[in-house]
């Protein structure tokens, strides 16, 4: 995997990113890869943004794997910094090869390096298999979480 390179997202990487947003059946529910207009609008926004860091996995040129990476400073546990891993997708033709974990393995780096304290990410319920890819790593299910749709 020597030939990988994970780096920033640039605007020409967003049709594969969303591609693959897309290309699993929650994604599918929710993602539209035909108009890149809102994730042109949301890119600008994340690159305005010095806490927010969108990566790409490059293979040869082509784009393979992302993941969002959130810094939040905060009061709580004694004003600790934590991350957040969102949007974490492979490639249908990668899964399996262990880009997954070397994506998150980034994550984690740039979290220390960050000096961040704590790591969280959240997983669809109905994700079973990446709970235990989660758990893998060294995550634990410690919470429940809730969403509002607005």
């Amino acid at each position: 995997m020597s030939d990988l390179a994970i780096r920033l997202a640039v605007p020409d990487d967003l049709p594969p990113v969303v591609a693959m947003l897309a290309d699993d059946p929650l994604g599918a529910q929710r993602e539209s890869p035909d108009d890149l207009t809102p994730y042109q609008e949301a890119f600008q926004r994340l690159s305005e943004d010095p806490n927010q860091h969108l990566v790409v996995a490059v293979r040869e040129d082509r784009v393979v794997g992302t993941l969002q990476l959130t810094i939040i400073p905060g009061l709580s546990r004694r004003g600790a910094t934590r991350s957040i891993i969102e949007g974490v997708r492979v490639h249908a033709d990668e899964r399996g090869s262990g880009l997954g974990t070397q994506l998150i393995q980034w994550a984690v780096d740039e979290s220390r390096r960050r000096n961040c304290q704590l790591v969280q990410l959240t997983s669809d319920v109905t994700r079973a298999d990446a709970h235990r890819f989660y758990e893998r790593l060294g995550f634990t299910a410690s919470h429940v979480g809730f969403k509002l749709a607005l």
